[in-house]
C-alpha cells in the first residue's frame, strides 16, 4: 500500500530515505550532488538545477503546514525516487542514483495532485566509483527474487478471484491474504509502476479526486464490510487480475541497484510502521500481520543478498541488522502457529500492549537498516 511507497523504475534507479554518514554528506557537497529542497504549502525550492550523473543527495526541509512528499521524476511522471509522509518542520535526506537525462524535482503538498516542480538536468559527466563485484551478483539475484515473486502471486490471485466470481465469501477471505504476500515482500519493485500500484493497492482514504476505487481493498471491503459480491465486486475482481498480470510483464524491465535494495529494505519497514502496526493496511480484512511479515521478508532477503559486503564495510552493522532482524522475527511468531504458516492471529485481537511491542521491534530495526546503503556504498 502505498502509505509509504518507494519505486524502482524501469528507466533509472530507486532510492529511499536514508541516513547518511557526514563524510557521505560532505562528499556529496563537495562534488555538487548535493540538491538543497524546501518545501511549502505552495512552493517547492531547489538550490541546483543542474547534477552530474551518479549518486545525488537532497537535503529536504518542509516549511510547510502540511505533510508532504518530495520525488525526483522524468516529464511523464515516472518516478525515480521519492519520500512520503514528509511532516510539517521536518528534515530528511533522500539519496538517489541517477543517469543522465532530464527530471524534475516534485513537492507535493499533502501527498495529493501534481504538485509544485522545479526542472532538474542530469549531466553525463558523474563517474560511477568502482564497487564490490558481489554487489553486482546481488542485484542479479534480487532482480530474480522479485520476478518470482511476481510469478508466484499470480496464480495465488487467480485463486482470490475465482472465489469472488462464484460468489464464495468464506473462501474468498481465505484467499485474500496470501493472493498479497509476494507484492508485499516486494513493494519497493512492484511501487515502481506508479500507474499500477494506485489500481491494485490503494486505501478509500488514499484515492486521488475522481479517482474509481479498485483493486485489493475494494474487494476487501465488499467481503468484510458488506458482506456481499455483486456484479461490480466480479468485474473488479477479473481487473485486479489483468493490472497484476501487467505488473508481473514489466518486473523484468525495472532497474534495480545496490543502493536501492538497501532504501527498499528501510522502505518496507516505514511501510509496517505507517499502515500494518496501525491496523489501517487490512481495516476490514484485519490480516495486516500477513502484509507486516512479507514486508519484513522482503527487507530481510535484501539485507541478505547485501550483507557480505556491508558486513565487510560495516561489521558492527551488519552484526546488530542480525540481532534485530531476528527479534522482530520472534515477536511476529508469537502471532501466528508455527514458523511455517502464514495464518496469524487478527489485528483487531492483537491488544494495544502487544501492538507497542512489534512497533518497538520494528523500531529497533528500522534504525540501523537505514543504514545499509552508506555500508554498501562505502
Amino acid at each position: 500500500m502505498r502509505a509509504v511507497r518507494l519505486t524502482v523504475t524501469a528507466a533509472t534507479a530507486v532510492a529511499a530515505l536514508t541516513a547518511l554518514s557526514a563524510c557521505t554528506a560532505k562528499s556529496d557537497a563537495e562534488d555538487g550532488r548535493a540538491i538543497e529542497v524546501t518545501a511549502a504549502d505552495s512552493k517547492c525550492e531547489t538550490s541546483a538545477k543542474s547534477v552530474p550523473a551518479g549518486q545525488v543527495t537532497l537535503k529536504i526541509e518542509n516549511k510547510g503546514t502540511k505533510a508532504t512528499e518530495v520525488e525526483i521524476v522524468f516529464p511523464d511522471d515516472r518516478i525515480v525516487s521519492e519520500k512520503e509522509n514528509i511532516g510539517p518542520g521536518t528534515k530528511y535526506t533522500l539519496t538517489a542514483e541517477v543517469k543522465a537525462g532530464t527530471y524534475e524535482i516534485a513537492c507535493r503538498p499533502g501527498m495529493k495532485g501534481h504538485g509544485v516542480r522545479q526542472k532538474l538536468t542530469v549531466t553525463g559527466g558523474g563517474k560511477a566509483a568502482p564497487r564490490d563485484p558481489r554487489l553486482d551478483g546481488a542485484v542479479a539475484d534480487y532482480r530474480q527474487y522479485a520476478q518470482d515473486q511476481a510469478d508466484e502471486t499470480l496464480p495465488r490471485v487467480r485463486t482470490f478471484v475465482k472465489a469472488v466470481k462464484a460468489g464464495d465469501v468464506a473462501a474468498a477471505k481465505k484467499a485474500y491474504p496470501l493472493s498479497r504476500l509476494g507484492w508485499e515482500r516486494t513493494e519497493p519493485v512492484a511501487e515502481s509502476f506508479g500507474d499500477i500500484d494506485p489500481k491494485v493497492d490503494v486505501r478509500e482514504d488514499g484515492l486521488e479526486e475522481g479517482q474509481k476505487w479498485t483493486g485489493w481493498h475494494r474487494l476487501e471491503k465488499a467481503l468484510w464490510k458488506d458482506g456481499r459480491i455483486g456484479a461490480e465486486e466480479k468485474t473488479l475482481a477479473d481487473q485486479l487480475v489483468t493490472d497484476l498480470e501487467d505488473w508481473q510483464n514489466r518486473v523484468g524491465k525495472a532497474e534495480i541497484t545496490p543502493s536501492s535494495m538497501a532504501n527498499g529494505a528501510k522502505e518496507l519497514l516505514d511501510e509496517v510502521a505507517t499502515g500494518k502496526v496501525t491496523g489501517e493496511e487490512d481495516r476490514y480484512a484485519h490480516t495486516d500481520l500477513v502484509d507486516f511479515k512479507g514486508n519484513v521478508e522482503g527487507a530481510q532477503k535484501a539485507y541478505e543478498l547485501l550483507k557480505p559486503v556491508a558486513a565487510k564495510n560495516d561489521p558492527a552493522l551488519a552484526k546488530e541488522l542480525d540481532k534485530q532482524f531476528s527479534a522482530l522475527d520472534a515477536v511476529l511468531d508469537k502471532y501466528r502457529s508455527d514458523k511455517n504458516s502464514y495464518e496469524f492471529t487478527p489485528y483487531d485481537k492483537v491488544t494495544g500492549e502487544q501492538r507497542k511491542e512489534l512497533s518497538d521491534a520494528v523500531n529497533a530495526l528500522a534504525e540501523p537498516l537505514s543504514k545499509l546503503a552508506a555500508a554498501v556504498v562505502k
